[in-house]
Formats: structure tokens, C-alpha cells, sequence
């Protein structure tokens, strides 16, 4: 099950993702939105998207930090102070994140509009997202000190994949719930051509953070006419 999951589905699922991603661009660049529904209820969305988007921007940061630097990681680590520090920041960061999309995940099932216009692929995406980040606190609570064994085991195996050479013994005696958490990331990305998740992936896509106020215009497509009174 080990190689299956990790040493063969990667490179279907990545494969997936790239070529998926492409075709969406070349063949249908007018979906490539988040399709924002600001529009139709905004306290909410605001309550839940700037702690998502901070929470999880900052773990997806330190986790690509680790991917190209795991020895300065883990030398990082070698004082308990510094460990410490990164642990909690990260757990707390995790924390955001998960109070931003559970904001966002009630949302949409409480707002009418809103849940009018949610597609299948939002909800399959919002459990994928959902998963990742409950079972992302679950190592960093249950199995401490996880920047640690990222960096000696799920980084090497993520290089051999790229390398097309995997070796699954780096991950093949971590815990279960740590290999749903990798396999489930790789899962996201094999989502991204069929989603809203498109929007990740363009370029500079987080300048919304701290751009300011838009207005935004519904214009009709016919003119609106009332009252109108008739005279022969």
C-alpha cells in the first residue's frame, strides 16, 4: 500500500494537476476565478477569509521553507527554545487557519445565495482543506515535534519523488495520520484543474490581502423599467 500510495499515485496525481491546469487556461481562461460571492454576504466571508488565508499562507510558507532548506531546519531546532518557538508558532497559525475555514465552511451552508451557487467541487474541496488542516494539528499536537520529521523524512521523500526515484521508506513508519495528511495534500493538488482552487496557482495571487476597498457594480443586461404608464 506504501509504494502504491506514495512511490506510484503521486506522479498520477501531479501529472493530473499540471496538465489539467494547462488545458484549463488554454481551452476555458474565463473560469480562472475564485468566482467571489462578496457580493451576496460579506460579514461572514470577512471573519473567515483573512484568518484562513494568514493561517495557512504562513504554515504553506514554513512548509516550503523546510522543502528547500530542511538543514537549516533542523539546525534551527537544536536549541529547545528555538523548537519551541516554531512549534507553537506554527500550532497557532494551524489554529488560525482552521477558525478561518470553519467560518467559511458555515457560511456556505447557512447563507441561501451563497449555498445556492456552491458546486460539488466546493464541498469535495472544502473536506480536502478540511482534512488537511485537522489532521496537520493532529501531528503537531499528538506527535510533537513535527518540523523535525518533516524535514528528516517527508522532505527527502518528496525530493526522490521529483528526482523519479521514490523511495518510500521515509514515510512508510510514520504515523497514519501523518500519511493522510501528505497523500491528502497531493490530493489537492490533483483538484486544482476541477475547482475554484485555479486562482491558486496565477501569478502574485495574494496581493488581495492587503489591496484596498473595491466596488463592485452589478450592471443588468436590459434596461429596468417601472412604473411605466401608457398613453394612447
Amino acid at each position: 500500500m506504501n509504494q502504491i500510495f506514495f512511490g506510484s499515485l503521486p506522479y498520477i496525481l501531479i501529472t493530473l494537476a499540471v496538465a489539467g491546469t494547462i488545458y484549463r487556461f488554454t481551452m476555458s481562461k474565463y473560469t480562472w476565478s475564485s468566482q467571489s460571492s462578496q457580493f451576496l454576504e460579506n460579514k461572514t466571508l470577512f471573519f473567515g477569509s483573512f484568518p484562513w488565508h494568514y493561517g495557512i499562507i504562513t504554515v504553506l510558507f514554513f512548509h516550503i521553507l523546510g522543502f528547500f532548506i530542511p538543514g537549516a531546519i533542523l539546525g534551527w531546532n537544536a536549541a529547545p527554545t528555538r523548537l519551541y518557538i516554531l512549534e507553537l508558532s506554527g500550532l497557532a497559525f494551524g489554529f488560525l487557519a482552521l477558525f478561518g475555514l470553519l467560518a467559511l465552511i458555515y457560511r456556505r451552508l447557512t447563507n441561501a445565495r451563497v449555498k445556492a451557487l456552491t458546486t460539488g467541487w466546493d464541498v469535495l474541496v472544502l473536506i480536502v482543506l478540511l482534512i488537511q488542516v485537522v489532521t496537520g494539528l493532529g501531528n503537531a499536537i499528538f506527535y510533537r515535534w513535527g518540523s523535525n520529521w518533516y524535514a528528516a523524512s517527508a522532505v527527502p521523500w518528496m525530493w526522490s519523488v521529483i528526482t523519479l526515484s521514490p523511495n518510500v521508506d521515509f514515510v512508510a513508519n510514520l504515523p497514519l495520520n501523518t500519511k493522510i495528511h501528505i497523500f491528502n495534500a497531493l490530493l489537492f493538488f490533483g483538484l486544482i484543474p476541477f475547482s475554484r482552487l485555479a486562482h491558486f496557482v496565477v501569478w502574485n495571487p495574494y496581493t488581495y490581502l492587503w489591496r484596498p476597498y473595491q466596488v463592485v457594480r452589478w450592471y443588468r443586461r436590459a434596461p429596468r423599467t417601472e412604473n411605466i404608464v401608457q398613453y394612447k
